[in-house]
């Protein structure tokens, strides 16, 4: 069962988006993601830096590079996860091993204000709060964006973290 508890449909949304992945040139991935979400999606208003670390939960694979970035799209929620789970497939994004290796991950973790559950979306992501490789980016491009559920920022949410994963910048903004 569908439950949306909470979803402005406007003419254009503001969307954060987590792209990242750790298998092939990761660089390239991310590249050639963002070039696709801009193509299918909608146009990126801003992008973080691109951060490498290590992984999450299954530690044992190689660093990943992640990057936030802020896309306005006409999709509604569930349209645009379709379309990102789509991009990955065409990227070679092969579902294996949960917390495994993969050539790209592309996850919604806020659209607008929008609080939902439905299966296979949750909005706003529901671990963002435990995840460094999240935050950190994310506090980069929107620190003051308050988290519609905690209604706590990015950067209050980011000094909070209990995550001990150490982030590091590769690239500049």
């Amino acid at each position: 069962m569908d439950i949306c508890v909470h979803f402005q449909h406007t003419s254009m949304n503001h969307v954060y988006l987590m792209i990242g992945g750790n298998i092939g040139n990761r660089l390239d991935n991310l590249e050639n993601a963002r070039n696709s979400i801009e193509l299918r999606c909608g146009p990126i208003q801003k992008q973080s830096s691109i951060f490498e670390t290590e992984a999450w939960g299954m530690k044992d694979q190689p660093a990943f590079y992640n990057q936030a970035l802020c896309i306005e799209t006409t999709l509604s929620p569930q349209d645009l996860m379709a379309m990102l789970l789509a991009i990955e497939v065409s990227m070679g994004r092969e579902r294996l091993i949960p917390l495994g290796p993969r050539t790209i991950d592309l996850d919604i973790i806020y659209f607008n204000q929008t609080i939902m559950e439905a299966p296979g979306l949750i909005i706003p992501h529901p671990r963002l709060t435990l995840r460094n490789f999240v935050l950190a980016p994310l506090v980069e491009i929107a620190p003051d964006f308050e988290h519609p559920i905690l209604k706590k920022t990015n950067f209050q949410l980011y000094e909070a973290s209990i995550d001990t994963s150490v982030v590091y910048k590769k690239t500049d903004l």
